[in-house]
């Protein structure tokens, strides 16, 4: 994964830590943070301020890829504030602050920090809705060396990890700060435009352009919220629950477009089943889009977003089941340090196992048994820690397959019972929120009434080939000769899904 990096010294990150304690401590205002203090991305998200709520504003036109906006935030405070950072690559007109107009800047380092100065300090635990006006092409906008705005030959892709809101909205941009978002999108007649929730329905201002309008009521991350613009065929329909089901499919995927609608309309199916695993399903709306304008597949809350290369030998099932776990694992419960990216991509692996098993195309152990017997003790996937894979590292295959077979040394320690028990009690405590590897450890020991920091420290924080012990430190100590029938589409979909997002 050629993630982006965003890696500072250490010195640096105890400096921001630093910086926030001081200004809480203070009576005096001061300038908020210029990040949460991430040590993989130290300009991700901003100090001083909590967001609540967006309403982002667009128009955007394909042929020249103009993108217009305004963005309203209603935000709290969290101490005395002299200034504030948003993080936002576009070039801004203008930002007001409780009505009235307020002094802006870009940081100088181009990383993405748009500071804001309000024209008196703001207090502690106050109110604010900030207004931000701009303009620019988001395609040529670099920041920290490249752009995360997919041009496509009919429109564009807001959609990436783990940034993308930069080119299209500012914000408070790390998964601690949750808020709701009212989404507004007027495109030219030829093309639609897509994104999470509900959707609110169309209007027309003035001739040949087209409003579309989207609500998310549930708080979500602003890397999970999406905006894909183009001549997408879209299919409403309602999920047997009666939650709307909208799904998108780019109109040139070709031979791949059947393979493509069979996998993504089997969504419902697939949420049904993952809700018996994880407890219900916890959003709004179900749905998917594909396109051929990325190389990945994205989370996106309530509405997951799929490359056309999923679906090129075939249907896949395997990327559905593993997006759609997401909903529960990162998109309602959040990782609190994008180091902590195994609670993401290690569980929705290991639900697409559960998924194979449910159609009985291998067992999670058996499926878990063949990664673990196919992967030598000096191959790569033993040389990178899931637990803390690095800026650079994570999207590595470690953290999918690995991070999976983990999970399955954790349900042979403890017992099916305690697994699923550890499973649905995280989701249920930390709904809405955000939390740690750590959390997650100390739930399991919980639950389980076992020791098992030694089981979590052997299988994502210490680099070698795990040993297959009597205490249940591997999988199932099983014999699998043969690769279970899931096994080579959950591979495809693992080497697909740990591509470069920024390619």
């Amino acid at each position: 994964m050629l993630s982006r990096i965003r890696v500072g010294s250490g010195l640096t990150v105890v400096a921001v830590a630093l910086a926030m304690c001081t200004a809480g401590a203070s009576a005096a205002p001061a300038a908020g943070a210029s990040g949460v203090g991430d040590p993989y991305y130290p300009y991700a998200g901003n100090g001083g301020y909590h967001a609540s709520h967006y309403d982002v504003r667009l128009t955007y036109d394909p042929a020249t890829d103009l993108l217009k906006g305004t963005t309203t935030i209603l935000a709290r405070t969290t101490q005395e504030l002299s200034s504030f950072d948003l993080d936002f690559g576009l070039h801004t007109n203008s930002i007001l602050v409780n009505n009235v107009p307020a002094k802006f800047h870009s940081d100088p380092k181009e990383n993405g920090e748009l500071v804001v100065v309000p024209a008196a300090p703001l207090k502690a635990g106050q109110d604010i809705t900030v207004v931000v006006a701009y303009a620019d092409t988001p395609s040529k906008v670099v920041i920290d060396g490249y752009t995360a705005w997919k041009k496509t030959p009919d429109g564009a892709l807001g959609v990436d990890e783990p940034q993308n809101s930069q080119w299209w909205y500012p914000a408070n941009d790390h998964p601690t700060d949750k808020a709701t978002f009212d989404i507004s999108v007027e495109v030219p007649d030829n093309v639609v435009a897509l994104s999470n929730g509900t959707f609110q329905g169309n209007a027309k201002l003035r001739t040949g352009w087209t409003w579309w309008r989207w609500r998310s009521r549930v708080p979500e991350t602003t890397y999970s919220t999406t905006l894909e613009v183009g001549a997408f065929q879209v299919k409403q329909a309602t999920t047997p629950d009666g939650k709307p089901f909208i799904t998108a499919y780019d109109p040139t995927l070709g031979e791949s477009a059947d393979a493509a609608t069979a996998s993504v309309e089997r969504t419902p199916e697939i949420d049904g089943f993952l809700a018996t695993q994880f407890g219900p399903y916890p959003f709004e709306a179900e749905g998917g889009v594909v396109s051929n304008g990325l190389n990945f597949a994205l989370e996106a809350q309530t509405r997951p977003v799929y490359s056309g290369k999923f679906f090129a030998k075939g249907s896949n099932t395997s990327v559905i089941a593993h997006e759609n776990a997401h909903q529960w694992f990162g998109d309602d419960v959040s990782l609190g340090r994008w180091s902590d990216i195994w609670l993401n991509e290690g569980f929705a692996s290991y639900a697409e196992y559960l998924w194979a098993e449910h159609e009985g195309e291998g067992t999670a152990a058996e499926l878990a048994q063949y990664v673990y017997d196919s992967h030598p003790a000096d191959d790569k996937l033993w040389k990178v820690l899931p637990g803390d894979p690095g800026a650079d590292k994570q999207f590595d295959d470690a953290v999918y397959d690995r991070g999976a077979v983990a999970l399955q040394a954790l349900r042979t320690r403890v017992g099916d019972d305690a697994f699923f028990k550890i499973l649905r009690t995280w989701v249920v405590e930390h709904r809405g929120g955000a939390a740690r590897i750590d959390d997650f450890i100390a739930l399991s020991e919980r639950v389980s009434g076992k020791s098992l920091r030694d089981l979590f420290t052997t299988w994502l924080f210490t680099v070698g080939k795990p040993a297959v012990g009597p205490n249940g430190s591997a999988m199932t100590g099983a014999t699998v000769t043969s690769p279970p029938k899931a096994y080579a589409e959950i591979e495809r979909t693992h080497q697909l899904l740990g591509a470069a997002r920024h390619s």
